[in-house]
């Protein structure tokens, strides 16, 4: 099966103009992945739901360092399907003693095609071939473009493909460390060419492949007859001349050693539905990554994806403009009255605190913005309303018509500070990203505009540059400021709702979340009521519980000891 990403690509092997030269990078999906399992706990690396992503941190992580540092033009990641492959034909003892994937393991790869997916990198598995297949037929098709090629994997099987044009970067230890295996690297390391490697291979024997070597015969011994006669098959033509034990046990494991090498050669013919044209890869597109990475609860991952990102495909506005007039007093009930059937989205400008007798901060609200849609936002300003302005005003936003309000238990508080109520709550964007993600740190309003609307929560204007929402500071700036708030809110509810829906939490947060968060203000505001004389009697019976315990577990022991220390529990137990 072959998985294309979005984004589409064409043309032939001709590099992103900004880059100068032309590479390719291929990667080994299921050996990096196996990698990444064991080299990270996979205690410390799972979502709030319970996934373990140990194996996809690992990969993206190394995934991400790679194309750092090698800067490709062209990328693709080759995965096996199965261990059914024409190798397990000729030799059904083929990986045979490999035991099933760990429990941890299973998903994960395919969480790792996602990534790959919203990365805009290709990747390819098909039934019968090894993902080394896979891999040394398109780097066969990169050198006869000329096209230099570094591949990434933990199968030294691949060594045999390194040349003047291909490298193995192979990992030493954990994923982060990574050998620069080219002919002179190879040949350093064990005395042989790339070419010989399949014929050492194959003398050597693979345990981890289940593919017996010769008894008594090490690598030592392999590298020495495949440097005196110059390949495998000029040992077995001279098998007879090779004298002692190692000689008489070559001759008897000769089969194996021919079965070794024939599933040890990579396949380098095999039909892929795509040219190397088509791997052409320039950067990602951040859009696509967040919503996945929020899933997978990867904060560290997209900040180190973005570096390597740079620009973004689609340009983040710094900010945008909003059209807004100040409603005039004695205004405020017709205005009110004619709003359409419709949720309103509502923003706040505040100001400094307001002392109550809890303990939790508490803000006071004095401009009010409002838009339906795509209208116009609306100010209303509490300190210049009439009293009927005022009391219209009020009993709009304790009743049942449809609002939109980010934090809806900052908003209850903030107007529970004037003596107003708050009702009719439909949607609150914090709440419902936090349904969406909730192990992830969303950073507030703010936050979920960059994320959802790729923008920045500012307006800009001519004469004040750009605002943040802040304090009420008077004038237009706070008039701005609110209006900014309303229409962000405006705008991220119709995206939320989609994404809320699809993941069928919109009934939680209409009917607990929302409800919740405004009893919870109240709590906030007013405080909670104890009886301290009740209080002090569960003390002390508690602690008389405490010390009866405390007896029978001296008594059982026969002797005191303090259960408050671990030490000598560890001695005790």
């Amino acid at each position: 099966m072959v998985q294309r990403s979005a984004r589409s690509s064409s043309g032939g092997v001709a590099a992103d103009p900004a880059k100068n030269n032309p590479t390719l990078l291929l990667l080994d999906g299921h050996s990096l992945a196996y990698r990444a399992f064991y080299a990270l706990p996979e205690e410390n690396f799972a979502t709030s739901t319970g996934q373990s992503t140990n194996a996809v941190y690992g990969f993206v992580s190394m995934l991400i360092n790679v194309l750092r540092d090698e800067k490709p033009t062209h990328v693709a990641v080759a995965f096996d399907v199965s261990r059914k492959t024409f190798r397990s034909e000729v030799y059904p003892e083929y990986k045979a003693t490999r035991s099933a994937s760990p429990e941890g393991f299973k998903g994960q790869v395919l969480l790792i095609k996602e990534v790959l997916d919203a990365m805009g990198i290709r990747h390819v598995e098909l039934e019968g071939y090894e993902a080394d297949d896979l891999l040394a037929t398109i780097s066969h098709q990169a050198v006869d473009t000329g096209l230099p090629t570094n591949i990434v994997t933990g199968d030294r099987d691949a060594f045999q493909l390194v040349s003047d044009l291909v490298t193995v970067l192979y990992p030493r230890k954990g994923m982060s460390d990574l050998a620069r295996m080219t002919p002179q690297a190879v040949f350093e390391k064990y005395g042989l060419t790339p070419q010989q490697y399949p014929d050492f291979a194959a003398l050597r024997g693979d345990p981890s492949d289940n593919l017996p070597g010769i008894p008594g015969v090490g690598e030592k011994t392999a590298v020495k007859w495949i440097t005196t006669y110059g390949s495998l098959s000029e040992v077995i033509h001279h098998v007879d001349e090779i004298p002692g034990k190692v000689g008489e046990s070559l001759r008897a494991a000769l089969p194996q050693v021919i079965t070794n090498r024939e599933i040890t050669q990579l396949r380098s013919d095999v039909e892929i539905p795509f040219g190397i044209q088509d791997l052409q890869w320039t950067t990602v597109d951040m859009t696509q990554i967040d919503p996945l990475f929020d899933a997978l609860q990867f904060r560290v991952l997209r900040d180190r994806l973005a570096d390597v990102a740079g620009e973004p495909m689609a340009p983040t506005p710094a900010g945008v403009e909003v059209d807004f007039r100040v409603l005039e007093p004695g205004s405020w009930s017709l205005w009110l009255q004619r709003l359409p059937n419709a949720p309103v989205a509502v923003g706040f400008a505040t100001v400094a605190d307001v002392q109550t007798d809890s303990r939790a901060e508490t803000r006071t609200i004095t401009k009010i913005a409002m838009t339906s849609g795509e209208d116009e936002v609306v100010i209303a300003s509490l300190d210049h309303g009439s009293d009927e302005d005022l009391k219209a005003m009020q009993e709009w936003l304790a009743s049942l018509a449809p609002k939109w309000i980010d934090d809806v238990k900052g908003s209850v508080r903030a107007l529970m500070a004037r003596g107003w109520d708050l009702d009719g709550v439909t949607f609150d964007p914090t709440l419902g990203a936090y349904l969406l993600q909730p192990g992830s740190r969303l950073g507030g309003l703010a936050g979920l505009v960059e994320r959802y609307l790729h923008r920045t929560l500012d307006s800009q204007s001519a004469d004040t540059g750009q605002l943040s929402l802040g304090d009420d500071d008077g004038g237009t700036d706070s008039d701005r400021t609110a209006a900014v708030h309303a229409r962000a809110v405006s705008d991220l509810v119709p995206i939320l709702n989609e994404l809320l829906a699809k993941a069928g939490g919109s009934q939680l947060l209409t009917e607990i979340e929302i409800p919740l968060a405004s009893i919870l203000a109240r709590m906030e505001f007013i405080g909670i009521g104890v009886d301290e004389t009740r209080l002090a009697e569960l003390s002390q019976h508690f602690a008389e519980q405490a010390r009866a315990a405390e007896t029978l577990a001296h008594d059982e022991v026969g002797r005191p000891f303090n259960l408050g220390s671990p030490k000598q529990l560890q001695a005790i137990l």
